[in-house]
This record gives C-alpha cells, structure tokens and sequence, in this order.
C-alpha cells in the first residue's frame, strides 16, 4: 500500500516559486490502477518523482508498506527504485548499441539474476518474441516503446509508475500497450500509477484523477 501524508513539492524557477504540488493526502491500495491526468506543468511528473524516490519532497511522507521511503539515505533509495518499482517514460531511452533483449536486462546490471530466458518471455508478452534481437534503429517507435516497458517488469516490480507511456504512440500501438497494462494489473496485481494528458487514456485505470496547478483532485 502506498500512502502519502502532506506531501508537497516546490521549486524556484527564475526567482518564482512554483508549486508543483501542493499538500496532499492519497491512499493507493496494492493492486489498485490509477491513473491521473492533467496539462502540461499541472505537476504530474513530479508527483510521480516523489512517489518514487526521484524528487525529494519539501514536506510530509511517501509510505510504503507502512515504512516512509525518504527516511532512507541515498543507497537505500536506489535499492528500493531497483527493485520494487519499474519506471516507464514517453520516451523509450533505449541503449542504440544494444539489441532488444539486452536493452530489456539493463537494469540486472545492478542485480537481480535475470537471464536472456526472463527478457524472452517478457518480449513475448508485450507482442516482440520475433524481434528480440533487433536493435533500437531496426524498430519502429511503437516497437522501442514496448521494449521499454518490458524492461521495466524485468525485476518483477511490486508498483509500476508510467510518466505518459503512450503519450508519442499511433492509436493502435497505444491501445495494445493499454491492454498489456490491464492484463498486468490483473494477472500479477502490480499497482500501477499512469500519468497522462489523455482523458481517453485516463478513462481505461478504474481509479482516476485529475491534476491542475499541483492539486489532485477524485473523478468520479
């Protein structure tokens, strides 16, 4: 369970203050699918930064499991990011020099004991069993972007956290790569937390937000 207690964040941009989020309370359960949307600037991303141990914040408490992640020092933070999360981003960031499977066991550099077999079945899953030894130049952006997220579940993370995951993908990769999410959810109950412009998107996680000017706020 993910609990925030007077959680906030502010940030000093050319002698302004902004507030990128403001005080907030939020109950995530385990296993729960949530997505929040919201414009530009309205302070998602850093939300999710704070959630998972990225952004410090200026006050209250990210409890996980009943234990406040930023009472952790700097080791303990990258321990807790590489093993009970896994992080998507618009952008896939593939390694150019590195195939598909190789790109997906990146974050086992650090530990872990996943094999080429795990990056395999994974590939599988997100539809690129046939491509997992092409490189980033020999795949479409959709194909880079499903790489990416298999990447991300290669240390079979207890809480996903998506920072607009199909924010640069044609309707059809984004609709299968919704589809993988929920059958995630479902299968394995990994929390999720998406983060989106999209209401279309938003729409498909049971449990939805909204973001504006660093507030959250519960649509129905």
């Amino acid at each position: 369970m993910i609990e925030l207690k007077g959680l906030s964040k502010t940030y000093a941009v050319s002698g302004k203050i902004i507030k990128a989020v403001q005080p907030l309370d939020l109950t995530i359960q385990q296993g729960e699918f949530v997505s929040i949307v919201g414009h530009s600037g309205s302070g998602k991303s850093t939300f999710l930064s704070l959630i998972g141990g990225i952004a410090r914040p200026d006050t209250g408490t990210v409890n996980i499991d009943g234990t406040n992640i930023w009472g952790y020092n700097d080791k303990m933070l990258s321990k807790l990011r590489n093993e009970k999360f896994g992080f998507v981003y618009q952008f896939a960031s593939l390694i150019p020099t590195l195939n598909a499977t190789e790109n997906v066991l990146l974050p086992t550099v650090f530990g872990g004991g996943r094999k080429a077999a795990d990056a395999a079945n994974l590939l599988d899953l997100v539809g690129l069993g046939d491509k997992k030894d092409r490189y980033p130049s020999e795949l479409s952006g959709g194909e880079q972007q499903r790489v990416a997220i298999a990447r991300a579940f290669i240390h079979n993370p207890e809480i996903i956290l998506a920072d607009e995951p199909t924010g640069d993908l044609d309707e059809d990769t984004e609709a299968e790569i919704m589809n993988f999410f929920e059958k995630i959810n479902r299968g394995k109950k990994v929390t999720m937390i998406m983060v989106t412009h999209s209401s279309e998107i938003a729409l498909r996680a049971p449990s939805r937000f909204r973001m504006k000017q660093g507030v959250i706020e519960q649509l129905n």
